[in-house]
C-alpha cells in the first residue's frame, strides 16, 4: 500500500508537483498537466496523451523530445476533465494540429472527445486516437472495444516518432492505426492495488492464485488460476498473445514485459527469459526486448506482456531517438558486433588432467558421497540458516550455501567418474562452490576447499595425519582471506576449535573417524557459544546488538557439515 501520504485527497496534485520539480529540464507545468520543456519544430503535429494518475511512468514520464508533446493528468485512476485536456492541447500545439491518443476507458473517451470538439470549435485541427491493445477485454472481432494498457507506450512511441519525423496529421494518424492494430497485450496479477489513504486493496487474489486478464485501474482479472513458476506465467502470457496475432503479422516482434507496481525487476528478468525462449520456439524473431515498469497500477503485484508485430515503418519509428524522464533512446553511434562473434558464456570446464592414485581415488569417491549428503543437509536447513542470518545480516546464507553445496556435489560426482583424486575433486568442488554460491561465504568456502585439496594431493594416502593437515589448510585459508579471528562471531569461531581438536586427537593416536567425531562435537559446542558474542566483522557488525542471543549462521552451518561428515566416517567404519 501507499504509505508516504499527506492528505489522500491531495495525493494526485502533490505527485504531479514533485514530478515537475524533479524534471524541470523535460517539462513545464500547465493547467491540467505538463508539456515539453524544450522547443519543438514549428508546424510539427503535436501528440498528447493522458489519463488518471497512479500509472507512472505513464503518462507524465513520456513527455519529451521524440515522444509526447504533453500529458493530461487526472486524479488517481480517473479521467482528466475536458478543460484540462484543452489546456494541454493548446499549450502543446505547434501549428500542425494535435492528436489526442488515449487508452480506451469510458471516462477518457467522454472527456477527451468533448475536449476535441471544443478545440475544433476554436479552429484547431484535432484528431482523437484510441489505444486498444488489451486482448482480455474483448474478442478479436471487437478489437475496437478493447481497453488500452501497457502496449500504449509502444503505440505512442511509434506515433510520436512519426510526428517528430515531419509527417502531416493524416499520415501520423495512419501510423497510429497501423501500430495499434499490430500491438497486443495480456496481463496477470498476484495482488490488487490500494488507493492512497485506503486500508484495503481494490481487489484481492487468493494466496497461490493469479488473476488473469487484469486492467490498470484496479480491475480484477477475468478469471483466476493457480500461480505457478515464472515459466508457467510466461507460457500463459505468450500462448494467449499467439492466439490473437494481427493480419499479415510476419515473424519480427518487439516484446515488452511490464511490471505493474510491486513486481521486482529481478522477477521480471527471470520471466522475460522464459518469454524469450517461448517466442523463439514459436519461430519469432525478437528484434528488441524491454523489461521494466512502463504502465503501473500503484502497488499492484503482477506483469503484462506486450507484443508489437513489426513492419519496416514501425521498426524505424520504434528505434527513433527520444529523450523523456522515463524513456530514453539515443542514436546508435557504434556498430553492433557481427552476429558470428561468439563469446564464452559458460564456466571453465572441469578437467581431470592426470588420473589419481588408487587410494586417492577412493578418498575422492568418499568426498563425493560426503558432499552429496552435505548438499541434502543444507537444502533441508536452508530456511533456518537464512532466518538466522537475517537477524543481523542480509538473510542469504541459506540460499548461498544451498547453491554452493549443490554445485560442489555435482562437480565432484563428475570428476570422480573421470578418475579424479582427492585434490582434483576438492579443487573442482571449490571452484564450483565459489562460482555458484556468491557472497562472502561462497568465496571463503571455495578457497578453503581448494586449500584442503592442495594439501592432500592426488596420489598419497589421505590418512588421519594428512586429513589434519588439510583441515588446518582449510581453516588457515578462511582466516587469511576473510580476516576474521576467534571472538569476531564468524564461522572461524567454530572452525579453529574443530581444527585444534582434530589435530590433538590425531596426535594422541585417534583414527580419522574418531578424530572427526570428537572435533565435530567441539565445533558444535563452539558454534552454539557464538550466541553470546557480539559480531566485530562483516555486515552483522552494523546491527551487532541485535544478534546477541543468536548463533552465527556461518558457524552453525560449518558445525552441521562436519557433524554430517563425522557420521559418514562412523558409518563407513561400521560397514568394515
Amino acid at each position: 500500500m501507499t504509505r508516504l501520504v499527506n492528505n489522500p485527497a491531495d495525493f494526485p496534485a502533490e505527485l504531479v508537483e514533485g514530478f515537475i520539480e524533479s524534471n524541470s529540464r523535460y517539462v513545464r507545468k500547465v493547467f491540467g498537466g505538463v508539456v515539453r520543456g524544450t522547443e519543438s519544430r514549428p508546424g510539427k503535429v503535436a501528440v498528447i496523451s493522458g489519463g488518471g494518475t497512479g500509472h507512472y511512468p505513464g503518462f507524465l514520464g513520456w513527455v519529451g523530445t521524440g515522444l509526447l508533446d504533453g500529458a493530461v493528468t487526472g486524479n488517481i485512476f480517473s479521467s482528466p476533465s475536458a478543460s484540462q485536456a484543452c489546456s494541454v492541447a493548446r499549450a502543446a500545439d505547434q501549428g500542425g494540429g494535435v492528436i489526442i491518443a488515449f487508452l480506451n476507458y469510458a471516462g477518457d473517451v467522454l472527456h477527451f472527445g468533448q475536449a476535441a470538439e471544443r478545440l475544433r470549435a476554436d479552429g484547431l485541427e484535432v484528431r482523437t486516437c484510441v489505444i486498444t491493445d488489451d486482448v482480455a477485454s474483448a474478442t478479436t472481432e471487437n478489437h475496437a472495444k478493447r481497453r488500452g494498457i501497457a502496449g500504449g507506450l509502444a503505440v505512442l512511441k511509434v506515433t510520436a516518432a512519426a510526428a517528430e519525423a515531419g509527417l502531416d496529421i493524416d499520415e501520423v494518424v495512419r501510423v497510429f492505426n497501423n501500430v495499434n492494430d499490430r500491438t497486443r497485450t495480456f496481463g496477470a496479477a498476484f495482488s490488487g492495488c490500494t488507493l492512497p489513504g485506503a486500508d484495503h486493496p481494490l481487489f484481492e487474489v487468493p494466496e497461490g492464485k493469479i488473476g488473469v486478464g487484469l486492467g490498470v485501474h484496479g480491475e480484477a482479472g477475468i478469471y483466476e488460476t493457480d500461480l505457478g513458476t515464472a515459466d508457467d506465467v510466461a507460457k500463459l502470457l505468450v500462448d494467449k498473445l499467439l492466439e490473437d496475432v494481427p493480419a499479415n503479422p510476419g515473424k519480427r516482434v518487439i516484446a515488452v514485459l511490464n511490471g505493474l507496481g510491486s513486481a521486482k525487476y529481478e522477477e521480471l528478468f527471470v520471466t522475460y527469459h522464459s518469454v524469450n525462449v517461448r517466442l523463439k520456439a514459436a519461430g519469432l524473431d525478437v528484434v528488441d526486448g524491454e523489461v521494466g515498469e512502463f504502465m503501473t497500477s500503484l502497488d499492484m503485484g503482477g506483469v503484462s506482456l506486450s507484443l508489437i508485430w513489426l513492419d519496416d515503418e514501425i521498426e524505424k519509428y520504434w528505434f527513433a531517438p527520444c529523450d523523456t524522464p522515463a524513456v530514453q533512446r539515443s542514436p546508435m553511434t557504434a556498430n553492433q558486433l557481427p552476429a558470428d562473434r561468439i563469446f564464452n558464456t559458460a564456466a571453465e570446464p572441469l578437467k581431470v588432467h592426470t588420473r589419481g592414485g588408487n587410494q586417492s581415488c577412493t578418498a575422492a569417491a568418499f568426498i563425493s558421497v560426503g558432499l552429496s549428503r552435505v548438499r541434502d543437509l543444507i537444502a533441508e536447513n536452508a530456511e533456518m540458516l537464512g532466518d538466522l542470518d537475517a537477524i543481523a545480516g542480509d538473510g542469504d546464507h541459506g540460499i548461498g550455501m544451498t547453491r554452493g553445496s549443490h554445485a560442489a556435489a555435482e562437480a565432484v560426482q563428475w570428476l570422480v567418474s573421470e578418475g579424479a583424486g582427492a585434490q582434483t575433486a576438492l579443487v573442482g568442488a571449490g571452484d564450483r562452490w565459489s562460482e555458484q554460491a556468491g557472497g562472502a561465504s561462497g568465496a571463503l568456502w571455495g578457497a578453503a576447499l581448494t586449500a584442503a585439496g592442495n594439501a592432500l594431493g592426488d596420489d598419497a594416502l589421505p590418512d588421519a595425519a594428512a586429513q589434519s593437515r588439510a583441515i588446518r589448510a582449510f581453516v588457515a585459508s578462511i582466516i587469511q582471506l576473510g580476516g576474521a579471528s576467534i571472538g569476531d562471531k564468524t564461522m572461524v569461531d567454530a572452525q579453529v576449535p574443530f581444527a585444534d581438536a582434530f589435530e590433538l586427537a590425531v596426535a594422541h593416536g585417534a583414527s580419522a573417524s574418531d578424530a572427526w567425531k570428537v572435533a565435530a562435537k567441539t565445533s558444535k559446542d563452539a558454534a552454539d557459544a557464538t550466541a553470546a558474542l557480539v559480531p566485530l566483522i562483516g555486515r552483522a557488525r552494523v546491527l551487532a546488538e541485535r544478534s546477541v542471543g543468536s548463533a552465527d549462521p556461518g558457524a552453525i552451518s560449518f558445525s552441521m557439515i562436519v557433524s554430517e561428515i563425522a557420521e559418514l566416517h562412523a558409518a563407513s567404519v561400521a560397514r568394515k
